[in-house]
């Protein structure tokens, strides 16, 4: 009986290290895998805040075709670095032609992430690349997504086959769509964790 006691709990030590281990993997895939996309607004009044959402909105439309054409983030990363001025004029072309005065300056980056809920899916916190569009003083909320893959755009069914496609798991797609798993906990918990020693 004793011998079996001692079998059973190797089989279980066994399954819970690769578990874990497979938890980690998901925290490498995120890590490796996305682009996010934060754009700070000037202040937090009302027109600031509508201005952030107008700029949002061009930075999201001019890119997302560009961007699903990349099958790897290194692709997407290097595109956006070489671009990253022609993005800039573009942004501030936008503002002026919404008649504010104020500019903007677009950068890319690791940033932390705090945990962020959005409408097919929640990303847990940690450290991502992001590109960063920050206008005027940068004083105002934030608005957080992902450039790439462009998971931000459609209905769950298109935000699991774009994750699909950017290399991310079944079970990472599914964890990302139901939050309340343990298994998106512990990817948040090792976000956290990695942002903390970072602030260090």
């Amino acid at each position: 009986m004793r011998f079996l006691l001692k079998i059973a709990g190797i089989i279980l030590a066994v399954v819970l290290l690769f578990w874990c281990g497979s938890v980690v993997l998901d925290r490498v895939a995120l890590n490796e895998n996305l682009i996010r996309l934060h754009v700070v607004a000037n202040s937090d009044s009302d027109e600031d805040q509508a201005l952030k959402l107008k700029v949002r909105d061009a930075v999201v439309d001019k890119l997302q075709e560009t961007m699903e054409r990349f099958p790897t983030m290194e692709e997407a990363r290097e595109y956006l670095q070489t671009h990253l001025s022609e993005l800039q004029e573009y942004v501030n072309q936008v503002i002026r032609e919404l008649g504010c005065t104020d500019t903007a300056k677009v950068s890319l980056d690791g940033e932390a992430f705090d945990t962020r809920e959005y409408d097919t899916f929640t990303l847990p916190a940690g450290y991502y690349e992001a590109l960063r569009v920050t206008i005027g003083e940068g004083q105002g909320k934030n608005w957080w997504c992902v450039v790439f893959p462009s998971l931000c755009v459609g209905t769950k069914s298109d935000f699991a086959d774009t994750a699909a496609g950017a290399g991310f798991s079944d079970t990472l797609t599914e964890t990302l769509q139901q939050p309340t798993e343990i298994r998106f906990f512990l990817l948040d918990w090792l976000g956290q964790v990695e942002n903390f020693f970072r602030s260090l």
